[in-house]
């Protein structure tokens, strides 16, 4: 399975986190990175977003320049415990297969498959990392790209 884990573009201020909007920089940049990965050889089959609404807009954007669907999951917002995302991982058939979430899941999800541990890495607004697992479990995955606004 290939796996592109993507951190939501650039969002502004809200008083409601869950609310945020991303700012026009941020649309920029989510269009940059789907746009490079429209031309790599990871062109996802299906995106998976969490709930909340600058994931949606980062999802759509993507979804639009890969021309590829998307659909909302509850269990990758920020706070979710990447374990999960692993075992909906295990139910999946798409592939590859976009998640875009926030930090610190982001993170946290990629060292888990990468080093099986959940300390988790910074992602900056808008990146992407690919990962490919022959197995879906911990530290079962190689980071093979990385795309960046």
């Amino acid at each position: 399975m290939h796996l592109i884990v993507m951190r939501h573009g650039e969002a502004g201020w809200h008083s409601i986190d869950q609310q945020r909007e991303l700012t026009e920089a941020g649309r920029a940049g989510v269009a940059t990175v789907a746009a490079d990965i429209a031309e790599s050889p990871w062109r996802p089959e299906l995106i998976w977003y969490s709930p909340l609404v600058r994931a949606r807009q980062t999802a759509a954007i993507a979804s639009e320049i890969l021309n590829c669907p998307m659909t909302e999951v509850p269990f990758i917002t920020p706070e979710d415990d990447p374990g999960l995302c692993l075992d909906a991982l295990l139910e999946a058939s798409e592939s590859p297969l976009m998640l875009v979430s926030h930090m610190p899941f982001v993170g946290a999800l990629s060292t888990l498959f990468v080093d099986a541990h959940r300390r988790g890495i910074p992602f900056m607004t808008s990146q992407a990392v690919v990962l490919e697992m022959p197995v879906i479990g911990p530290g079962c995955a190689d980071l093979k790209a990385q795309f960046l606004p």
